[in-house]
Protein backbone atom coordinates (compact mmCIF):
# COMPACT_ATOMS: atom_id res chain seq x y z
CA UNK A 1 0.00 0.00 0.00
CA UNK A 2 1.64 3.18 -1.08
CA UNK A 3 2.06 6.48 1.26
CA UNK A 4 -1.48 7.76 1.61
CA UNK A 5 -3.80 5.76 0.66
CA UNK A 6 -6.95 5.01 2.65
CA UNK A 7 -7.96 1.64 3.72
CA UNK A 8 -11.74 -0.04 4.12
CA UNK A 9 -12.66 -1.23 7.42
CA UNK A 10 -11.63 -4.82 6.14
CA UNK A 11 -8.40 -3.20 5.50
CA UNK A 12 -7.96 -3.11 1.56
CA UNK A 13 -6.77 0.37 0.40
CA UNK A 14 -9.98 2.52 -1.53
CA UNK A 15 -9.43 3.42 -4.84
CA UNK A 16 -9.62 6.85 -6.23
CA UNK A 17 -13.17 6.55 -6.97
CA UNK A 18 -14.02 5.93 -3.41
CA UNK A 19 -12.08 8.28 -1.75
CA UNK A 20 -14.28 11.15 -3.75
CA UNK A 21 -17.20 9.24 -2.82
CA UNK A 22 -16.48 9.47 0.95
CA UNK A 23 -15.49 13.48 0.59
CA UNK A 24 -18.49 14.36 -1.48
CA UNK A 25 -20.50 12.35 1.53
CA UNK A 26 -18.94 14.66 4.08
CA UNK A 27 -19.16 17.73 1.76
CA UNK A 28 -23.26 18.46 3.12
CA UNK A 29 -22.25 17.77 6.85
CA UNK A 30 -19.08 19.92 6.41
CA UNK A 31 -20.93 22.99 5.53
CA UNK A 32 -23.63 22.62 7.60
CA UNK A 33 -21.51 22.63 10.75
CA UNK A 34 -19.14 25.17 9.65
CA UNK A 35 -18.60 27.45 12.71
CA UNK A 36 -20.79 25.60 15.12
CA UNK A 37 -19.67 24.10 18.42
CA UNK A 38 -19.68 20.37 19.22
CA UNK A 39 -18.98 19.59 22.66
CA UNK A 40 -17.19 15.59 23.50
CA UNK A 41 -17.16 14.41 26.50
CA UNK A 42 -14.07 12.01 26.60
CA UNK A 43 -13.48 9.17 28.62
CA UNK A 44 -13.93 5.10 28.98
CA UNK A 45 -12.15 2.59 27.18
CA UNK A 46 -10.58 5.80 24.64
CA UNK A 47 -8.94 7.43 27.71
CA UNK A 48 -6.92 4.75 28.80
CA UNK A 49 -5.66 3.23 25.97
CA UNK A 50 -2.59 5.00 24.04
CA UNK A 51 -3.85 4.26 20.58
CA UNK A 52 -7.01 5.06 21.15
CA UNK A 53 -6.45 8.59 22.20
CA UNK A 54 -4.12 8.90 19.48
CA UNK A 55 -6.86 8.26 17.51
CA UNK A 56 -9.56 10.87 19.42
CA UNK A 57 -6.99 13.26 19.37
CA UNK A 58 -6.64 13.65 15.49
CA UNK A 59 -10.09 13.42 15.37
CA UNK A 60 -10.58 16.52 17.14
CA UNK A 61 -7.89 18.35 15.55
CA UNK A 62 -9.53 17.36 12.54
CA UNK A 63 -12.61 18.77 13.41
CA UNK A 64 -11.07 22.17 14.55
CA UNK A 65 -9.20 22.41 11.15
CA UNK A 66 -12.64 21.52 8.80
CA UNK A 67 -14.06 24.83 10.67
CA UNK A 68 -16.08 23.27 13.75
CA UNK A 69 -14.88 24.41 17.33
CA UNK A 70 -14.42 21.29 19.33
CA UNK A 71 -14.65 21.10 23.15
CA UNK A 72 -13.43 18.43 25.11
CA UNK A 73 -14.79 17.64 28.58
CA UNK A 74 -13.27 14.62 30.27
CA UNK A 75 -13.87 12.26 32.78
CA UNK A 76 -11.51 10.58 35.08
CA UNK A 77 -13.22 8.28 38.06
CA UNK A 78 -10.99 4.97 37.57
CA UNK A 79 -7.28 7.55 37.71
CA UNK A 80 -9.21 9.07 40.72
CA UNK A 81 -9.75 5.52 42.33
CA UNK A 82 -6.02 4.57 41.32
CA UNK A 83 -4.98 7.80 43.16
CA UNK A 84 -6.77 7.38 46.01
CA UNK A 85 -5.74 3.61 46.57
CA UNK A 86 -1.90 4.60 46.00
CA UNK A 87 -2.27 7.35 48.77
CA UNK A 88 -4.27 5.31 50.92
CA UNK A 89 -7.63 7.00 51.13
CA UNK A 90 -10.11 4.62 51.22
CA UNK A 91 -13.72 5.23 49.11
CA UNK A 92 -17.47 5.26 49.80
CA UNK A 93 -20.10 5.20 46.82
CA UNK A 94 -23.92 5.78 47.39
CA UNK A 95 -26.09 4.62 44.32
CA UNK A 96 -22.57 4.63 42.40
CA UNK A 97 -21.88 8.30 43.14
CA UNK A 98 -18.08 8.30 45.04
CA UNK A 99 -18.95 10.05 48.73
CA UNK A 100 -15.87 12.77 48.21
CA UNK A 101 -14.67 14.70 51.00
CA UNK A 102 -12.78 17.70 51.62
CA UNK A 103 -9.31 15.18 51.24
CA UNK A 104 -10.62 13.01 47.77
CA UNK A 105 -11.82 16.53 46.32
CA UNK A 106 -8.34 17.95 46.60
CA UNK A 107 -6.82 14.64 44.99
CA UNK A 108 -9.73 14.61 42.28
CA UNK A 109 -8.81 18.36 41.47
CA UNK A 110 -5.24 17.13 40.78
CA UNK A 111 -5.98 14.07 38.90
CA UNK A 112 -8.24 15.64 36.67
CA UNK A 113 -7.06 19.34 35.87
CA UNK A 114 -3.50 18.21 36.37
CA UNK A 115 -2.55 14.63 35.70
CA UNK A 116 -5.56 13.65 32.97
CA UNK A 117 -5.71 17.53 31.46
CA UNK A 118 -2.17 17.79 30.51
CA UNK A 119 -2.45 14.51 28.92
CA UNK A 120 -5.22 15.24 26.60
CA UNK A 121 -3.70 18.47 25.72
CA UNK A 122 -0.38 16.83 25.45
CA UNK A 123 -2.21 14.55 22.61
CA UNK A 124 -4.26 17.00 20.49
CA UNK A 125 -0.83 19.08 19.93
CA UNK A 126 1.15 15.96 19.19
CA UNK A 127 -1.82 15.36 16.69
CA UNK A 128 -0.56 19.00 15.43
CA UNK A 129 -3.59 20.97 17.23
CA UNK A 130 -3.52 23.45 19.59
CA UNK A 131 -4.94 22.96 22.97
CA UNK A 132 -5.98 25.00 26.32
CA UNK A 133 -6.65 23.36 29.73
CA UNK A 134 -8.57 24.84 31.63
CA UNK A 135 -11.04 23.33 34.85
CA UNK A 136 -14.47 25.16 35.43
CA UNK A 137 -12.65 27.22 38.01
CA UNK A 138 -10.40 29.10 35.12
CA UNK A 139 -12.14 32.42 34.56
CA UNK A 140 -15.56 31.66 36.22
CA UNK A 141 -16.62 29.30 33.67
CA UNK A 142 -18.43 27.14 35.92
CA UNK A 143 -20.10 28.05 39.09
CA UNK A 144 -21.22 24.93 40.66
CA UNK A 145 -23.88 23.60 43.29
CA UNK A 146 -23.94 20.91 45.67
CA UNK A 147 -25.25 17.66 44.76
CA UNK A 148 -27.48 15.98 47.44
CA UNK A 149 -28.69 12.47 46.57
CA UNK A 150 -31.95 10.64 47.91
CA UNK A 151 -31.37 6.67 48.77
CA UNK A 152 -33.38 3.98 49.54
CA UNK A 153 -32.70 1.39 52.39
CA UNK A 154 -32.72 -1.98 50.88
CA UNK A 155 -35.85 -4.13 52.10
CA UNK A 156 -37.16 -0.50 52.81
CA UNK A 157 -39.97 1.83 51.47
CA UNK A 158 -38.59 4.90 53.35
CA UNK A 159 -36.04 7.20 51.48
CA UNK A 160 -33.30 9.05 53.12
CA UNK A 161 -31.14 12.28 52.25
CA UNK A 162 -27.51 11.47 51.47
CA UNK A 163 -24.33 13.70 52.24
CA UNK A 164 -22.22 13.05 49.40
CA UNK A 165 -19.60 15.80 50.26
CA UNK A 166 -18.20 17.54 47.51
CA UNK A 167 -19.71 16.67 44.79
CA UNK A 168 -21.71 18.83 42.93
CA UNK A 169 -23.37 20.31 39.55
CA UNK A 170 -23.52 23.33 37.79
CA UNK A 171 -25.86 26.65 38.93
CA UNK A 172 -24.29 28.72 36.44
CA UNK A 173 -22.00 28.94 33.34
CA UNK A 174 -20.13 32.09 31.89
CA UNK A 175 -18.73 30.68 28.49
CA UNK A 176 -16.29 33.70 27.96
CA UNK A 177 -13.15 31.59 28.27
CA UNK A 178 -14.56 28.83 25.91
CA UNK A 179 -15.36 31.76 23.53
CA UNK A 180 -12.31 33.54 23.63
CA UNK A 181 -10.23 30.19 23.25
CA UNK A 182 -12.39 29.06 19.76
CA UNK A 183 -11.99 32.15 18.45
CA UNK A 184 -8.21 32.22 19.07
CA UNK A 185 -7.72 28.66 17.25
CA UNK A 186 -7.28 26.68 20.54
CA UNK A 187 -8.96 23.47 21.39
CA UNK A 188 -11.12 23.89 25.05
CA UNK A 189 -10.51 21.04 27.11
CA UNK A 190 -12.48 20.85 30.44
CA UNK A 191 -11.97 19.22 33.64
CA UNK A 192 -14.76 18.68 35.53
CA UNK A 193 -14.28 20.78 38.57
CA UNK A 194 -16.30 23.90 39.72
CA UNK A 195 -15.91 26.35 42.78
CA UNK A 196 -19.03 27.09 44.66
CA UNK A 197 -20.48 30.57 45.72
CA UNK A 198 -18.21 30.41 49.08
CA UNK A 199 -15.00 29.51 47.18
CA UNK A 200 -15.45 25.43 47.89
CA UNK A 201 -14.10 22.85 45.18
CA UNK A 202 -16.59 20.48 43.62
CA UNK A 203 -16.23 17.39 41.78
CA UNK A 204 -18.79 17.35 38.90
CA UNK A 205 -19.91 14.15 36.81
CA UNK A 206 -18.12 14.71 33.70
CA UNK A 207 -21.46 14.05 31.41
CA UNK A 208 -23.58 16.63 33.59
CA UNK A 209 -20.33 18.67 33.05
CA UNK A 210 -20.90 18.57 29.20
CA UNK A 211 -24.19 18.61 28.79
CA UNK A 212 -24.50 22.01 30.47
CA UNK A 213 -21.61 23.48 28.54
CA UNK A 214 -23.39 22.14 25.53
CA UNK A 215 -26.19 23.57 26.54
CA UNK A 216 -24.65 26.97 27.46
CA UNK A 217 -22.53 27.58 24.15
CA UNK A 218 -25.75 26.35 21.93
CA UNK A 219 -23.71 23.57 20.79
CA UNK A 220 -24.62 22.09 17.10
CA UNK A 221 -23.98 17.95 19.11
CA UNK A 222 -23.36 16.99 22.49
CA UNK A 223 -21.24 14.04 22.28
CA UNK A 224 -20.99 11.21 25.04
CA UNK A 225 -18.08 8.76 24.13
CA UNK A 226 -18.88 5.29 26.00
CA UNK A 227 -17.96 1.71 26.20
CA UNK A 228 -21.18 0.55 24.57
CA UNK A 229 -22.21 1.43 21.15
CA UNK A 230 -25.18 3.35 21.78
CA UNK A 231 -29.04 2.67 23.17
CA UNK A 232 -29.96 -0.92 21.93
CA UNK A 233 -33.20 -2.33 21.85
CA UNK A 234 -34.77 -5.15 23.41
CA UNK A 235 -33.31 -7.34 20.71
CA UNK A 236 -30.12 -5.40 20.81
CA UNK A 237 -29.80 -3.87 17.73
CA UNK A 238 -28.59 -0.04 17.64
CA UNK A 239 -31.46 2.45 18.16
CA UNK A 240 -30.07 5.02 15.50
CA UNK A 241 -32.57 7.85 16.99
CA UNK A 242 -34.67 8.66 19.78
CA UNK A 243 -36.57 11.62 21.55
CA UNK A 244 -38.21 11.86 24.91
CA UNK A 245 -40.90 9.82 24.08
CA UNK A 246 -38.69 7.04 22.67
CA UNK A 247 -37.11 6.84 25.45
CA UNK A 248 -39.88 7.02 28.36
CA UNK A 249 -41.52 4.04 26.37
CA UNK A 250 -37.94 2.00 26.87
CA UNK A 251 -37.27 3.00 30.45
CA UNK A 252 -41.06 1.54 30.37
CA UNK A 253 -40.32 -1.79 29.08
CA UNK A 254 -37.27 -1.76 30.89
CA UNK A 255 -35.26 -1.73 27.57
CA UNK A 256 -33.02 0.55 29.19
CA UNK A 257 -31.59 0.82 32.77
CA UNK A 258 -28.80 1.20 35.25
CA UNK A 259 -26.09 3.67 33.74
CA UNK A 260 -27.24 4.17 30.47
CA UNK A 261 -30.78 6.31 32.27
CA UNK A 262 -28.47 9.59 33.84
CA UNK A 263 -26.82 9.71 30.54
CA UNK A 264 -29.85 9.92 28.25
CA UNK A 265 -31.38 12.43 31.11
CA UNK A 266 -28.21 14.32 30.76
CA UNK A 267 -29.19 14.44 26.69
CA UNK A 268 -32.48 15.53 26.97
CA UNK A 269 -31.40 18.31 29.84
CA UNK A 270 -29.00 19.78 26.95
CA UNK A 271 -31.15 19.54 24.01
CA UNK A 272 -34.24 21.24 26.34
CA UNK A 273 -31.86 23.92 26.69
CA UNK A 274 -30.00 25.30 23.70
CA UNK A 275 -28.17 22.46 21.96
CA UNK A 276 -29.76 21.16 19.05
CA UNK A 277 -29.12 17.06 19.11
CA UNK A 278 -26.91 14.65 21.51
CA UNK A 279 -25.07 11.43 20.40
CA UNK A 280 -24.53 8.19 22.70
CA UNK A 281 -21.57 6.69 20.71
CA UNK A 282 -19.04 3.70 21.16
CA UNK A 283 -15.53 5.30 21.77
CA UNK A 284 -13.99 1.84 21.30
CA UNK A 285 -14.49 2.45 17.70
CA UNK A 286 -12.13 3.98 15.86
CA UNK A 287 -12.43 7.43 14.42
CA UNK A 288 -16.33 6.98 15.40
CA UNK A 289 -16.75 10.53 15.77
CA UNK A 290 -16.00 11.45 12.44
CA UNK A 291 -18.51 8.25 10.93
CA UNK A 292 -21.41 10.29 13.22
CA UNK A 293 -20.89 13.46 11.95
CA UNK A 294 -20.02 12.83 8.12
CA UNK A 295 -21.82 10.14 6.99
CA UNK A 296 -24.90 9.63 6.78
CA UNK A 297 -25.45 6.41 8.43
CA UNK A 298 -24.19 7.80 11.70
CA UNK A 299 -22.64 5.89 14.08
CA UNK A 300 -24.49 6.19 17.35
CA UNK A 301 -28.02 7.02 19.07
CA UNK A 302 -28.78 10.72 18.31
CA UNK A 303 -31.18 12.12 20.85
CA UNK A 304 -33.78 15.09 20.54
CA UNK A 305 -35.52 16.36 22.86
CA UNK A 306 -38.76 15.64 20.40
CA UNK A 307 -39.08 14.53 16.40
CA UNK A 308 -38.53 16.80 13.86
CA UNK A 309 -36.82 19.61 15.89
Amino acid sequence: MTQGDTQTANGAPLDAGAKASVLIEALPFLRRYAGRTFVVKYGGHAMGDTAAAASFAQDVVLLKAVGINPVVVHGGGPQIGAMLGRLGVESHFVDGLRVTDEATVEIAEMVLSGAINKQIVAAIQAAGGRALGVSGKDAGLVTARKVARDTRTEGSAIEQMVDLGFVGEPAAIDTAVIEMATQSGLIPVVAPIGAGENGETFNINADTMAGALAAALGAARLLLLTDVAGVLDGGGQLVPELDAVGIAELRKDGVISGGMIPKLETCLAATRNGCDAAVILDGRVEHAMLLEFFTASGAGTLVRAAQNR
